[in-house]
């Protein structure tokens, strides 16, 4: 099984949410390996994916160390078709969706995050929910609690529906809940819509702590 894990917006959680969905596979006795879609702002070895082996309590695996877990990573911390432009580069999904494949091959769940937000370029005309749609993958979309966060997931459902694209999961990340009352409104109010609109999918909820291995301990 191959799910994408997209947000409502970029520095949403994505990366936390991954890490923490891993272990929950995990614990149900599967074998499971997370992916980054695309990395921006490093060179060798991408963030995303230390931080998820830390929060899975393992060190970094023989997949990462070949990159196959990250094929794609571009210097310049930004959108990725920018991001690309300024390295010099164009991206090839190809080689992203052959990483997954031999991944698929290996592990019961794999697990790929995205970069920023479900509408984020990969070239100048060309989506992320594009090759999300392209790949038919099940989706899991990150949410919150912050002002704004309904119109922005409504946004992101909206199109995810108009792609006929599955949605697998909601995990909302109570780490932004500044407002307490105004958080639990947000959430009481997007799950009864998932709910009615998408009676398939899971409504999750990330604990408020999340036990994680020092960095030093890769």
């Amino acid at each position: 099984m191959v799910i994408f894990i997209t947000g409502i917006g970029t520095d949403i959680g994505k990366s936390w949410a991954t890490g923490w969905l891993a272990t929950e596979f995990l614990r149900e006795g599967k074998s499971v390996i997370t992916q980054k879609f695309i990395q921006t702002g490093n060179h060798d070895m991408s963030e995303d994916i230390i931080l998820h082996r830390r929060i899975m309590g393992m060190p970094l695996q023989n997949p990462d160390r070949l990159r196959i877990t990250c094929p794609v990573i571009l210097s310049y911390p930004a959108s990725p078709h920018y991001a690309a432009r300024l390295d010099g580069t164009r991206i090839d999904t190809g080689i992203i969706a052959d990483a997954t494949k031999a991944l698929s091959r290996q592990y019961d769940v794999v697990l790929v995050e995205g970069a920023g937000g479900i509408m984020v370029p990969v070239t100048e005309d060309y989506l992320t929910i594009d090759y999300i749609a392209e790949q038919h993958l099940p989706v899991v979309l990150v949410t919150n609690g912050r002002l704004g966060s309904i119109s922005d997931t409504l946004l992101a459902l909206e199109a995810i529906a108009r792609r006929n694209i599955e949605l697998y999961a909601v995990v909302y990340n109570p780490h932004f809940d500044a407002d307490p009352e105004l958080a639990a409104e947000s959430r009481a109010y997007m799950r009864r819509r998932v709910e009615s609109h998408f009676p398939d999918a899971r409504w999750l909820d990330m604990p408020e702590h999340i036990d994680i291995l020092p960095e030093d301990s890769l």
